[in-house]
Parts: structure tokens; C-alpha cells; sequence
């Protein structure tokens, strides 16, 4: 679910300058328009010869709903709705529309028989100008669907809070009703400038995924709820958590944490070999050093990663937590007695962050114990953590 969810983002700021049409493939295309007098957004993706699937949304509400048709010559027609009914298909809008030499025009038709011109042409955005965000250009060149929904999105600020001596503004998106902070004193300006890029970029990916979300749940009843909690900042970290709840259309809700931690000098995210390694020579990988913090990792790096993690990682988390908690860790009798801390299986480079006392790591289980997740006893000392420094050299307390 997350893969998809977090990492095309928009910032919220218009770029006065040319209009340029953006589409993404021969195969997915964006066009804008009217339907009736509503203007939309309408994305279109042919997976073969006739079958077409798709979205739209009107630029009022933001709200995606799915589309489904097929395409036979200059004839589209399309249906509302993403889920297959069976024999009881239930009444839903159509689009009947004929291909122009700029786009298509038509007629929707709700299922009481009303219905409405629609007039629809190749999309265009304002381009960002050179000096624009880094991914807000990247939105743009990959996603001209999500970059022209989310220009519509306005932050509403809200309350002010000190955490460890900085000052932070919280800002929301009230459509989604998702939340972040931005820093707006206790580092130096260009640092905060710097860390408030990413900050935006987490929210406007989480808005993103919140419409994916409730474009996936369909007819059913969507969620997407997060809370998000600062856990340390110091002149070299900035480490918040960001636990979401979702149910998105599938078999049963879900739920996790996503945290964010940040190398405050190079304004780049962290990941758990950047910051903590206990195998032979140096780190196999670590953060690609991009706003994405996803690694690009070769097929036998991955490998690497997976085997030190399994082999290595894990045995030794076990054993660390064994000494600092043994009344937690102790192997209960039988799986009605207690979460089993001590299997190697629920530790590894799950979701990790900061706190003032060392790194809290994530024990994981399989959803049916899922209840034993995330214990909030499992901190790893910064004495410890000192003694296995990672790829990143930082500066961590001394405890």
C-alpha cells in the first residue's frame, strides 16, 4: 500500500509562467474541461486495444472517482465506479464521448437520465520556474494529474508549539485533514529552509495518498488517518514519527508508522545503515541521499541488505534487548502467554526513529498479532549505537 501512497508530492505555492501541455505516456493521458459547467480533470490509461480505465475529479471538491469503459474507434464510453458488481451491477453515471482534433466532447448521463455537455482538451500547468522545489518539478514532469489537484489544495495554519527548544508552526490540509509541522525558529535559516522542504513534501505526499486511499475504496467507506508526532531534534537530527490507519478498499483496515529522520547538515533522510551498522567493513548501502531516501539499490546489493538484516541485524537486536530487558524479551510459555520479543522473525530494519534516550526500534508481527507491535520499551541506547556507527558521522547524545 505505502509504496504508492507516499512519494509524489506538490507544494502548494503557484508558479506564474508559460502554460505547457504534460503528458505522461502515449497510454496515460490528462486532459481538463468542463462537465456542465463544472470544470475537471480527467486521467485516461488504455491497458490494451480497447480497454480504458481511468479517474477524474472536479477541480470544486478534488475528490477522485474511478472510471471504466471501453474505447471502440474515435467512440469512448466510460462508467463510473471501480469494482466489479457481478450479475447486480448497480446504476452508475456514464460518459459517452467522440474523440475532436483536440480532445473529446460528449455527454454525461446520471442513472435518472440527466445529463450534461462535456467538453474536455489536453491538460496544461503552469511551469515551475528554475528556482521552484525540487519536487514540485518532479510532479510535474511525472504526474501533471496529481500536480494539477494538489494546486488547488490551501494549507490552513494552526496552533504554534515548542519541542526541545525549537518552535514549530503546524499546518493542515483540510480536505484530508492531514497535518505537519514546519520549523520556524531553533536552526540556522538556510538549515530550516532546507528541512521544511521535506517536511512539505512528507504532507503533500500523505495528501496524495490519501486520495489514492479513497479512490481504492470505492463505494466502500475509506479512511486515512494519521498522527504525527515530533521525537527528537538536535543540530544534527530532526526525527518525527507518523503513524497512519487506513482502510482503502480491501479485506481488512491496516495500519503503521512511516517515520521520517533527517540529517539536519545535509538536509537528506536517514536510513538505519546511515546511522547504525553492525556488520563486517563498511555499510553495504545507504541512503541514496535524494528527498526520496529510497535506495536504488543493484539486485546484488538488495541481496546484501536483505541478508545482513536477516543474518546479522536481527540476531544482534535480539541479543542487545536481551541484556537491556530480559523480563520483556523472555520467551513466553506458549502464544497465549505473550508476544515472543525474542524471535529474530519481528526485529530488523523495520520503522526506526530518535528519541532522547536512543533509537526506538519497531518490532513487527503478522497481523493476527499485530496487538504485540511496536513496544515502547525498545530503545537502543546512544552509548550502544556509538559503538556501531553507521555510514552518516553524527553527532548523537552521549547516554
Amino acid at each position: 500500500m505505502f509504496k504508492g501512497l507516499m512519494r509524489q508530492i506538490v507544494g502548494v505555492l503557484l508558479f506564474s509562467a508559460l502554460l505547457s501541455s504534460v503528458q505522461a505516456s502515449s497510454s496515460q493521458q490528462v486532459f481538463s474541461g468542463t462537465l456542465g459547467k463544472m470544470p475537471i480533470v480527467l486521467e485516461i490509461s488504455r491497458g490494451d486495444a480497447q480497454q480504458v480505465t481511468g479517474r477524474y475529479f472536479y477541480r470544486k471538491y478534488h475528490r477522485d472517482l474511478a472510471l471504466n469503459g471501453l474505447r471502440q474507434g474515435q467512440s469512448l464510453a466510460l462508467r463510473e465506479g471501480n469494482e466489479s458488481y457481478g450479475e447486480h451491477q448497480p446504476q452508475l453515471p456514464t460518459f459517452t464521448l467522440q474523440q475532436t482534433a483536440n480532445g473529446w466532447q460528449g455527454q454525461w448521463q446520471s442513472p435518472k437520465g440527466k445529463t450534461l455537455d462535456v467538453q474536455l482538451s489536453p491538460a496544461q500547468a503552469e511551469v515551475p520556474q528554475p528556482d521552484a522545489p525540487p519536487y514540485l518539478v518532479r510532479l510535474y514532469q511525472s504526474d501533471l494529474y496529481e500536480y494539477l489537484r494538489l494546486q488547488g489544495l490551501p494549507l490552513k495554519p494552526g496552533k504554534q508549539q515548542k519541542f526541545m527548544g525549537y518552535t514549530l508552526q503546524w499546518w493542515t490540509e483540510p480536505e484530508s485533514k492531514l497535518s505537519m509541522f514546519k520549523v520556524t525558529d531553533g536552526y540556522p535559516e538556510a538549515q530550516q529552509q532546507q528541512l521544511n522542504l521535506l517536511l512539505m513534501e512528507r504532507l503533500w505526499g500523505d495528501v496524495t495518498a490519501y486520495h489514492e486511499c479513497m479512490l481504492g475504496a470505492g463505494s466502500q467507506e475509506g479512511e486515512f488517518m494519521q498522527t504525527v508526532k515530533p521525537q527528537f531534534f538536535s543540530s544534527a537530527v530532526l526525527s518525527v514519527n507518523i503513524a497512519t490507519s487506513y482502510s482503502c478498499g480491501g479485506a481488512h483496515p491496516d495500519f503503521g508508522d512511516s517515520p521520517l529522520n533527517i540529517d539536519v547538515n545535509s538536509a537528506h533522510p536517514l536510513s538505519l545503515t546511515d546511522v547504525l551498522w553492525v556488520g563486517q567493513g563498511k555499510p553495504i548501502v545507504h541512503s541514496d541521499r535524494t528527498t526520496q531516501g529510497d535506495p536504488s539499490l543493484t539486485e546484488t546489493e538488495r541481496k546484501a541488505l536483505f541478508a545482513y538484516n536477516r543474518e546479522q541485524l536481527s540476531p544482534w537486536l535480539v541479543e542487545q534487548f536481551t541484556a537491556l530487558y530480559p523480563n520483556e524479551m523472555r520467551e513466553p510459555a506458549s502464544p497465549e502467554d505473550g508476544c515472543n520479543y525474542s524471535d529474530e522473525n519481528v526485529w530488523g530494519d523495520n520503522s526506526w526513529y530518535f528519541t532522547p534516550k536512543g533509537l526506538f526500534i519497531k518490532a513487527y508481527f503478522p497481523r493476527v498479532e499485530r496487538a504485540c507491535d511496536g513496544p515502547d520499551w525498545a530503545l537502543l541506547p546512544y552509548s550502544i549505537i556509538s559503538k556501531h556507527p553507521g555510514a552518516v558521522a553524527l553527532e548523537l547524545p552521549k547516554r
